[in-house]
C-alpha cells in the first residue's frame, strides 16, 4: 500500500510538481531564470492576496520567523506576543534571543486568544504584536482578520505566522492590514520542504530601515532589491529546482481558484471531523477555534496509535508536542488532499480503535 502523508507538513506533493524537480538544472543568472522568478513572485502575491513583494528564502518556516524578527525589530524593542501553543512559545523564544522586550499572552492550549486580550494587553509603547494564525502542536487558529482590523490605524506592526495555514485558509494580507507574513513550501502550498516565504509590506520595510540587528543572508532590504530588479533574481544562489516545483504547485492553486481550494479544505475537514467524533474520540481544540487544515485527537495511548497507523496502514501522522507529548495524534490535511485520502485515514483509526 502507498505511503500517505497526513502530517502536518511535509504534505504529498502532486506528481506534476515532482516532476519539475526532473528537469535540467539551469544558471540563476540568466533570463531563463528571471522570467521563471519573475512568474513566481506574481504567483505568491496571488495566493498571499497583497499587492505587496513577497520574499523567497531557502529555509523551514522557522528561518523566516527568525528573519522577521531580526529584520524589522532592534535590540530592546518592546512587543506583545501571542501563545496558543508550542509553535507561538518558538516565535517567542526567537524574539527574546534577538534581545527584544516581549510582554505574553499566553492562552491554554486547544484554545485561540480573544480580541478583548489582545485590546487589553496592547500598548502605546508596544512596536509589534507577533501571533501564530493556525498553532500547528494544537489545531486552533487565531482571530487575525478581526485583530488586523483593530490595528487598522494603529502604529505597531502586525506580524503573522502562517506557516500552516497560507493556501488553506483564507488570508486577505493587505486587507486584514498585515504587515509581515510568513509560509513555508512544505505545507498547503503543497510543495517538497526548503522554501520559506515572507509578505513584508511597505510599512515593513521602513521598520527594516532602521533594525540595529545584524542580518546578513536573510536581509529583507537586500532580497527587495534583488527581487525588484527589471530581471528579478536573488541575491545568492537560489534553490533553483525547489523554486520551480513551487511554482507548478502555485499554478495548480491558480488553476483550481483560491475561494475552490479553501472550500475543499473546509468541507474535508468538517468531514473529517464528523467522523472522528462519530467514533466516540475527542477533538483535543476548542470547537470554536477549529483549524481547517489540521485536527488533533486526544488518546491515551496516542504513541500506539501513531505507531500502528504507519507500520499496519501505512498512513503517516503526527504526534502531541511539548505538554501533550503522548497525549494526542495530529492529523494534517492540507495541501495536496481528496476524499479518498481522508476516508483512508479514518476508516484505519476506526479498525485500529
Amino acid at each position: 500500500m502507498e505511503k500517505l502523508l497526513m502530517t502536518p507538513g511535509p504534505t504529498n506533493v502532486p506528481e506534476r510538481v515532482l516532476n519539475k524537480m526532473n528537469e535540467k538544472m539551469i544558471h540563476h543568472r540568466t533570463s531563463e531564470y528571471s522570467n521563471l522568478f519573475r512568474e513566481f513572485n506574481e504567483r505568491l502575491k496571488f495566493v498571499f492576496q497583497t499587492s505587496n513583494n513577497v520574499l523567497t528564502f531557502p529555509s523551514a518556516g522557522t528561518g523566516a520567523l527568525e528573519a522577521s524578527i531580526a529584520n524589522c525589530f532592534s535590540t530592546g524593542d518592546r512587543i506583545l506576543a501571542v501563545s496558543i501553543g508550542d509553535f507561538g512559545d518558538r516565535f517567542i523564544q526567537i524574539a527574546k534571543i534577538y534581545g527584544l522586550t516581549v510582554d505574553e499572552i499566553k492562552v491554554p492550549w486547544g484554545k485561540a486568544v480573544s480580541l478583548e486580550e489582545i485590546k487589553n494587553n496592547l500598548k502605546d509603547y508596544h512596536k509589534g504584536l507577533i501571533i501564530t494564525h493556525n498553532e500547528t502542536s494544537t489545531g486552533a487558529v487565531n482571530p487575525i482578520k478581526e485583530i488586523g482590523e483593530y490595528l487598522k490605524d494603529k502604529n505597531i506592526l502586525y506580524i503573522v505566522d502562517a506557516v500552516s495555514s497560507l493556501g488553506g485558509i483564507d488570508i486577505r494580507m493587505d486587507e486584514w492590514n498585515i504587515d509581515v507574513i510568513v509560509t513555508a513550501s512544505q505545507k498547503a502550498l503543497m510543495s517538497p520542504p526548503g522554501l520559506s516565504f515572507v509578505g513584508v509590506s511597505k510599512k515593513a520595510f521602513e521598520y527594516c530601515k532602521v533594525s540595529n540587528i545584524p542580518k546578513f543572508y536573510f536581509d529583507f532590504l537586500n532580497a527587495n532589491k534583488f527581487l525588484e530588479k527589471a530581471d528579478p533574481q536573488n541575491p545568492y544562489t537560489p534553490a533553483v529546482s525547489l523554486i520551480s516545483a513551487a511554482n507548478e504547485a502555485l499554478a495548480m492553486i491558480e488553476e483550481e481558484g483560491l475561494n475552490n481550494v479553501f472550500l475543499r479544505h473546509k468541507i474535508l475537514a468538517d468531514k473529517f471531523r464528523e467522523e472522528i467524533k462519530g467514533m466516540g474520540l475527542n477533538i483535543f481544540t476548542d470547537e470554536n477555534a477549529l483549524s481547517n487544515t489540521i485536527t488533533a485527537i486526544s488518546f491515551e495511548n496516542a504513541n500506539d496509535i501513531k505507531n500502528r497507523l504507519e507500520k499496519e496502514y501505512n498512513i503517516i501522522v503526527a504526534g502531541g508536542q511539548g505538554a501533550a507529548k503522548g497525549k494526542m495524534i495530529r492529523v494534517g490535511h492540507m495541501g495536496c488532499i481528496n476524499e479518498e485520502m481522508i476516508y483512508r485515514t479514518m476508516n484505519a483509526i476506526r479498525e485500529i480503535i
